[in-house]
């Protein structure tokens, strides 16, 4: 049984370090700050802050990494730095952890539209998927055009490239999956 509380603890501080290898001065937050579990500052001239969440996965390869992001994980930014480090940790420890970094925006899309369309998919038969998106998971290929993009978070949200699967942008004008009420490419989809 996997210790879920040690693999946040793990990802949390794999991601910290990242951060101060790539010039961040990054500070745990405590137990309790909702959306955000490092507060980092850019150490040059600038001093840019951002907010980072962590969420990390552990499974025994690459390629059943996946990433639960409930109804949290789902709402609309409160600011334009607000990130997600998503930290995929193998669970054997002996290969190094893959890194992707998301502004919540994209992340938030990314949740949504997964689970609507597995919940909604053409051919499944009626009341044979009912989990709300509060159950929502999103595999490791969804985000890898965001591994290491660390650049990212020298941009604030609205001017970030969206790096989502093509077919994401098709299912999100789709009725039957679309976006959450409150996300804010409901006014105006970005091109990607």
């Amino acid at each position: 049984m996997v210790d879920t509380k040690q693999t946040k603890t793990i990802g949390e501080h794999y991601a910290a370090a990242a951060l101060a290898r790539r010039g961040w001065a990054p500070a745990l937050t405590r137990d309790g700050l909702e959306r955000t579990d490092i507060l980092a500052v850019k150490t040059d001239s600038q001093r840019r802050l951002i907010e980072v969440q962590v969420k990390t996965a552990m499974n025994s390869g690459w390629k059943y990494v996946n990433w639960p992001l409930g109804d949290k994980s789902q709402t609309p930014s409160a600011s334009e730095q607000e990130y997600f480090v998503m930290v995929g940790v193998l669970a054997n420890m002996a290969i190094a952890p893959r890194f992707f970094v998301l502004p919540r925006a994209h992340v938030a899309a990314a949740a949504w539209i997964t689970h609507q369309h597995w919940l909604t998919e053409p051919g499944i038969p009626a009341g044979k998927r009912n989990v709300s998106a509060s159950r929502s998971r999103v595999h490791v290929r969804t985000f890898e055009q965001y591994e290491d993009r660390w650049d990212l978070l020298d941009i604030d949200e609205h001017e970030c490239p969206v790096l989502l699967p093509p077919e994401y942008r098709d299912l999100a004008l789709e009725p039957r999956v679309g976006l959450p009420a409150d996300h804010p490419w409901r006014v105006s989809l970005p091109a990607w």
